[in-house]
Formats: C-alpha cells, structure tokens, sequence
C-alpha cells in the first residue's frame, strides 16, 4: 500500500497548530516545519514519525485546529 502523500503546505499548517500546542521549540513542531520547508522525502519521513509519536491528545487536537482553518 502505498503511503499518503503529504502536500507542504499541510505540514506548515500542522506545524503552526503545534506552535500553540507543543511550543515552537517542540521537536516536532521543528521537524514539521523543516519538512515543509525543504520537501525532502527524509525530512517528511521524519516529521510523520515525530507526530505519531505525540500523546494522542495532541495530535487530535493539531488535526482539529488545521480542519476548523479550512
């Protein structure tokens, strides 16, 4: 199956939503915004695997602040 694939702008939206969660200094708000600056595939790999890693309650609360914005 392939994997999703994750446009840069979504990764800057997600990044500013943690901004006000996490901290803009949160690591993975970091790597969410490195990612969506370069688009590196290595880069994305490592945003995607730094948010699963957050409590839960923080990445539904970053997914619900990016899909009340659109």
């Amino acid at each position: 199956m392939d994997e999703p694939i994750i446009d840069r702008a979504a990764l800057a939206r997600l990044a500013k939503a943690l901004v006000f969660i996490c901290g803009a200094d949160h690591p993975t708000t970091v790597a969410l915004r490195t990612a969506a600056e370069s688009g590196r595939e290595r880069d994305i790999k490592a945003a995607r695997g730094a948010f699963s890693k957050l409590k839960p309650s923080d990445r539904r609360a970053a997914l619900a602040m990016i899909a009340d914005a659109e």
